[in-house]
């Protein structure tokens, strides 16, 4: 129970109270006094008689002019009311106390880091914040706001970290807390001197919790550290190219440029020139520099390298021999130090096979190697991409993030993703920009039906052969429910009976509202 107790400004008269509550035997929880002359008390509940008894007792204290009974003490209320606010706020916000451990988080911040209050409670903030260090920020002798750029769960957040100061008896500030508000970065609405280039993506901003995904990451970090050539395979929309970017963020060279070359969009006379660079067109004029000479200590990356036309073979080989190349129309030789990267999702051997793509150009190339799986081979991150996704379009379109249902996610899971990555953030980008509910669901997406047969991967064959099947035939339910979208029309289709496919779409939670 808390009780309020208006009274006179009176020497002794809160050791008079306090004397009531020791000769009852009751606890005293917490007291607070405010200055114009109110005492809260905050105790344990007692029972109707030993309560009436009290609160007499209490008003024959000479100078009490009324006791009441209250739901919360003053700090209490302001307590409760400070972290409903902080609770509705869409940006995560962390406490932090001055030994560096986490005192609170709010909702949107759990969801963020992926656990619970009560797991982060007592967290050092190092191990969730590791780009800041806190000690060395609370040890300056004024620690001031800092804001600096973060990756968080591959998103893009601008990390304020405020102080918090309580005046004390002499009215002096004293630091007594930290608190922390992410701010997620939309690219439409941001300035590009604070939104990261692509450029400066790295393995951070890599989403994914698969046996597969952690293999590939843990394989490129290691890969990324050496200078040898390295030839990234994979289907189209699998993400070479980040992979290409985090390995140049990650290596000696991060500091440097890092340049593409698309081998598919130009014709061989103007990839030569984007390439090499061109002399000067005449006496006293300008030569052009060419992408290798723009990136001479940083990283090129030759995007679809198994598209590149013959000549251009050629002129490539000799500069990987030696690290030389001449510009188009000149006969001085030029050297550069460039890693080269290459990516492709064409099989180099079977071009090499079919005289469609240089052997001696094509080992030059493949020194080191990563193969980057397709997205149906690791279905376990189809949802941690689908949540990012649709976090990154939510920031960017200015609107809420909505829930993906349950139905949804398993629909998801269970496609065949022929385009990958690249597809399920088209198809999510579409469905955001359509949506206006706050939970997405099967019907606001838009995939094409396809044959799943061909797209069995090894992370769908775990389990029994009954779970196999029941994965399997629910990945083919869920796709031709869209285009056949009643039991009726369905039943037909399959050539079984109504009452059987009404089960088996009740069972794989199919088609629920």
């Amino acid at each position: 129970m808390r009780l309020k107790v208006c009274c006179e400004d009176r020497i002794g008269l809160t050791r008079e109270l306090l004397d009531i509550l020791v000769r009852r035997d009751i606890d005293l929880r917490g007291i607070e006094i405010d200055q114009v002359g109110i005492i809260y008390l905050n105790c344990p509940e007692i029972e109707f008689d030993a309560f009436s008894q009290l609160m007499s007792e209490i008003r024959l204290i000479s100078g009490v002019t009324d006791v009441r009974k209250v739901q919360f003490l003053p700090a209490e209320r302001e307590h409760k009311e400070l972290r409903a606010l902080v609770e509705s706020l869409t940006d995560p916000v962390v406490s932090i106390n001055l030994d560096g451990y986490i005192d609170m988080a709010n909702k949107a911040a759990q969801d963020l880091i992926g656990s619970s209050e009560h797991q982060l409670i007592d967290e050092h903030a190092n191990s969730v914040f590791p780009d800041f260090q806190f000690a060395h920020w609370l040890e300056k002798e004024e620690a001031s706001q800092s804001c600096r750029m973060v990756v968080m769960a591959g998103l893009d957040f601008l990390m304020k970290v405020m102080p918090v100061h309580i005046n004390d008896e002499s009215e002096q500030p004293v630091l007594v807390s930290a608190v922390v508000q992410l701010k997620q970065v939309a690219m439409n609405n941001t300035s590009q001197t604070v939104f990261r280039t692509p450029s400066d993506h790295g393995f951070d901003h890599l989403v994914g919790q698969s046996n597969k995904f952690k293999q590939l990451i843990s394989q490129a970090k290691k890969l990324a550290m050496l200078d040898a050539p390295l030839l990234v395979q994979g289907e189209t929309g699998t993400g070479k190219e980040m992979i290409a970017r985090a390995c140049h963020r990650h290596s000696l060279r991060a500091d440097k440029p890092f340049l593409l070359v698309n081998c598919v969009s130009m014709p061989d006379n103007a990839a030569e020139t984007e390439l090499f660079g061109m002399a000067a067109a005449e006496e006293g004029g300008s030569a052009k520099k060419g992408i290798l000479e723009q990136a001479d200590g940083g990283t090129v990356f030759l995007y679809e390298v198994g598209e590149m036309s013959r000549h251009l073979q050629v002129k490539l080989l000799r500069f990987m021999q030696d690290g030389t190349f001449r510009r188009v129309g000149e006969e001085r030789e030029m050297q550069v130090d460039v890693r080269v990267i290459c990516s492709t999702q064409k099989n180099l051997p079977e071009l090499v096979a079919a005289h469609q793509f240089r052997e001696d150009l094509f080992y030059r190339l493949n020194v080191l190697s990563l193969t980057v799986p397709p997205l149906r081979e690791r279905t376990a991150d189809v949802m941690p991409l689908a949540e990012l996704f649709v976090k990154q379009f939510a920031a960017d379109l200015g609107q809420s993030k909505p829930r993906i249902d349950e139905a949804l996610a398993d629909y998801l899971t269970h496609y065949a993703w022929p385009g990958n990555i690249r597809q399920l953030r088209n198809v999510l980008l579409h469905a955001m920009t359509q949506i206006d509910a706050e939970v997405m669901t099967i019907d606001d997406v838009q995939l094409p039906e396809i044959e799943n047969t061909q797209f069995m991967s090894e992370e769908s064959m775990d389990g029994s052969l009954d779970e196999i099947m029941k994965r399997y035939e629910s990945g083919i339910l869920h796709n031709l429910y869209r285009s056949y979208p009643s039991t009726r029309k369905l039943a037909k289709r399959l050539d079984v009976s109504h009452t059987a496919i009404a089960n088996k779409l009740r069972d794989y939670g199919i088609g629920k509202k």
